[in-house]
């Protein structure tokens, strides 16, 4: 959602500031009536604690409300209250339609997170290599209710690593945790299992421990000190493929903190940048980030191009593959295939009339178009009468390039009255016609920043066709 139109009178978010998602997930992202005032906000939210601020989003001509807002909390536990208990609930009496409360996406993240989200009750600690998982309940269950807890052990001698999971039922409960537990345990939300094996979490974590206590850690975690050779014959040198992993994550150090502004700048260079995360120790100056792209051909060519780069001037940043236990011979052949897969979809993009022969040349026509992502899709739903009243437009932007026109239908009649979804031809953009707002905002609130088919979606609510008209009659 962009988050650069007017904000409300009083004060309102600035899209540049480093506060903004400081402390992470202190933010939430409300779909609410467009006549709800910021002050209802304000006197139905502030219960759960400091508001920093409180964005409506506007209408840049109208100044109208869109219906969508922003809560800014002191604090992440004080979000993540006012989420489970304001989801699905009236802000007023005379209100009929329940409002819906997310936690609102960061920059490097790709979406909004609910209640039920891993990303916010799970959390990754340090232990005493002493501690029973039953030592570890003890100490964690004064902040809520726990689902389950584990160390993480030796795979040989089954010793603990100093290392645990504690997995909460409410993400308010964790984010107390966090806030409240001794600094010694260096509480942070963990990555959820389909982003990240544990075994790297170990290493950097392990690494960051070893740092702490004086000692010499197992790598050189800044191996293009000192060297005056090129990024490629360095690579020859020391990083061949049969020593290295090969992986779509990679981990970046510097002598200097970075913010994930900086990091997502940086890395967004390479086209496929799916999400960036710094780590952030407090006993330690050294900054270090995960990066994650959407195919290997991209993490190999930023991990080559942006090895060494020198950001802030003077300083060199080192970037190595994440082993995350992929086969990499499996992982290059993913690569060829995500390749000719995006050459034939440009190829077909640009050439209408080969579209033909791409839908009948190795399937029937009949067959439903096949929808690969992780995202939780409503069943089919009829579409709306050609000539239904318009009551709400979205307009969808695609990365790297538009979904079949199938596709597009398939997914968003799931959402119930949808007119007619078309594409803007030679553009990586959409429209969709819904005859109802409430399926229009369902529409957003699923769909945006996910990844359907390996296609990034941002799906907003479009300007009206008389403000676009005045767009177009612009002359240069």
């Amino acid at each position: 959602m962009d988050e650069a139109g007017s904000c409300a009178s009083g004060g309102g978010f600035r899209p540049g500031v480093d506060s903004l998602d400081e402390p992470p997930n202190s933010r939430i992202f409300l779909v609410i009536s467009k006549y709800t005032p910021e002050s209802v906000l304000r006197e139905r939210f502030s219960p759960f604690g400091e508001i920093q601020d409180i964005w409506v989003v506007r209408d840049k001509h109208t100044k109208e409300s869109k219906g969508i807002a922003f809560v800014k909390f002191a604090r992440s536990s004080q979000a993540c209250r006012a989420m489970e208990e304001m989801h699905g609930q009236c802000l007023s009496p005379n209100d009929t339609k329940p409002i819906k409360v997310f936690i609102a996406q960061s920059r490097s993240s790709g979406s909004h997170r609910d209640v039920e989200d891993e990303e916010l009750t799970r959390i990754f600690v340090m232990i005493p290599k002493s501690y029973t998982e039953e030592d570890l309940r003890e100490k964690f269950k004064v902040y809520g209710d726990i689902e389950y807890c584990s160390i993480i052990k030796n795979k040989v001698t089954g010793e603990s690593k100093g290392l645990g999971y504690v997995r909460y039922l409410k993400p308010s409960q964790a984010a107390q945790a966090i806030e409240n537990c001794d600094r010694s345990f260096r509480a942070i939300l963990a990555e959820p299992k389909n982003k990240a094996s544990e075994s790297s979490e170990q290493d950097y974590y392990s690494n960051m421990r070893q740092e702490t206590l004086g000692h010499e850690p197992r790598v050189n975690m800044f191996p293009f000190v000192g060297e005056q050779q090129s990024e490629f014959s360095s690579f020859d040198k020391n990083d061949s493929r049969g020593q290295e992993a090969i992986s779509k994550r990679l981990s970046v150090v510097s002598r200097v903190p970075f913010t994930e502004e900086q990091l997502f700048s940086i890395f967004d260079i390479v086209p496929g940048l799916e999400y960036c995360e710094v780590q952030r120790d407090p006993y330690s100056n050294y900054g270090h980030g995960v990066v994650q792209y959407f195919n290997v051909a991209s993490a190999i060519y930023a991990k080559y191009k942006l090895h060494g780069f020198q950001y802030p001037p003077g300083n060199r940043i080192g970037v190595s593959f994440i082993d995350d236990g992929s086969n990499a011979t499996d992982l290059l052949r993913k690569m060829a295939t995500q390749m000719v897969a995006a050459q034939l979809a440009s190829m077909v993009w640009n050439n209408p009339s080969q579209q033909q022969f791409l839908q009948f040349g190795g399937s029937s026509g009949s067959q439903l178009p096949q929808i690969q992502t992780d995202v939780v899709l409503p069943s089919c739903k009829k579409k709306a009468p050609p000539d239904t009243p318009v009551k709400e437009r979205l307009f969808i932007v695609f990365n790297p390039h538009p979904l079949p026109l199938d596709v597009l239908e398939d997914i968003f009649c799931r959402f119930g009255n949808l007119i007619e979804v078309y594409l803007v031809s030679g553009k990586n953009v959409g429209y969709a016609k819904y005859a109802d707002r409430i399926s229009a905002n369902d529409a957003i609130t699923t769909l945006h920043g996910k990844i359907l088919n390996g296609v990034r979606l941002k799906v907003m609510l479009a300007d009206s066709p008389r403000e676009e008209s005045n767009k177009r009659q612009r002359t240069y």
